[in-house]
């Protein structure tokens, strides 16, 4: 009896060393896991589907000064302003303006007749740029926006340690930078389009109207049909 107890108390205390070193080895994992996490780049924090990588928009203004007299602008001018559009290379989402505050009327009817030749509207206002146009110097100001995510792609969580169950460090780049790169305007991720007030629902409902007016294909009864053929003998 007394042999037999012996070795049941060895066999108890077996698993109460194995457990201490199975406990003392994931304490171990653990703490060397959270150091290489903070060692590799940090732990993700975004815990929302909110993408931190937004598109930004820039403005540039690019500034052309025109010489006029009181007689208008004169063909030279015309030519170099005419030039100068073509080399910018106008599209869809830049604005164009002339500040007309230091030239005359003759002037101004000339830049908007240039204007219409090249197929450009003139907006009303200016930007204020650097500087100051002199007497006589009418000031054309192309204003053009670009919109580009920055600081993608963004790789800095190099672990899968993620214990605040949040998104990864780079969610919402490609989407956004493929965005920003496709509008055709940028400036209508500031504002937005402004609608005329005109509604297109009578238009749009041309077609509906007209399919539901449309007399049934059947209504005249069906043709008649002979099944009987001559021939001959």
């Amino acid at each position: 009896m007394d042999g037999s107890s012996k070795v049941t108390k060895m066999i108890k205390t077996i698993p109460a060393r194995a457990t201490g070193r199975k406990a003392a080895t994931a304490a171990l994992l653990l703490g060397a896991s959270a150091a290489l996490a903070g060692c590799v780049g940090g732990v993700a924090s975004n815990r929302t589907l909110y993408s931190e990588h937004q598109p930004v928009v820039s403005r540039t203004n690019y500034v052309f000064d025109v010489m006029t007299s009181a007689q208008g602008i004169a063909i030279g001018e015309q030519s170099r302003l005419a030039g100068w559009w073509e080399a910018m290379d106008i599209s869809y989402g830049d604005k164009v303006s002339v500040d007309t505050s230091s030239i005359g009327p003759a002037a101004r009817a000339d830049l908007m007749a240039l204007a219409d030749r090249q197929g450009i509207i003139l907006a009303e206002s200016a930007p204020v740029t650097e500087g100051q146009a002199g007497p006589g110097v009418a000031r054309v100001v192309v204003t053009r926006s670009t919109a580009a995510v920055e600081n993608c792609p963004m790789w800095t969580d190099k672990t899968d340690f993620n214990p605040n169950n949040a998104t990864s460090d780079g969610f919402g780049c490609a989407v956004n930078a493929n965005f920003a790169a496709m509008i055709a305007n940028p400036e209508d991720l500031l504002a937005g389009q402004k609608g005329t007030g005109e509604t297109v629902v009578m238009s749009s409902t041309k077609a509906i109207d007209s399919y539901r007016q449309q007399a049934p294909t059947g209504e005249g009864g069906l043709p008649s049909v002979s099944t009987q053929q001559g021939g001959g003998s």
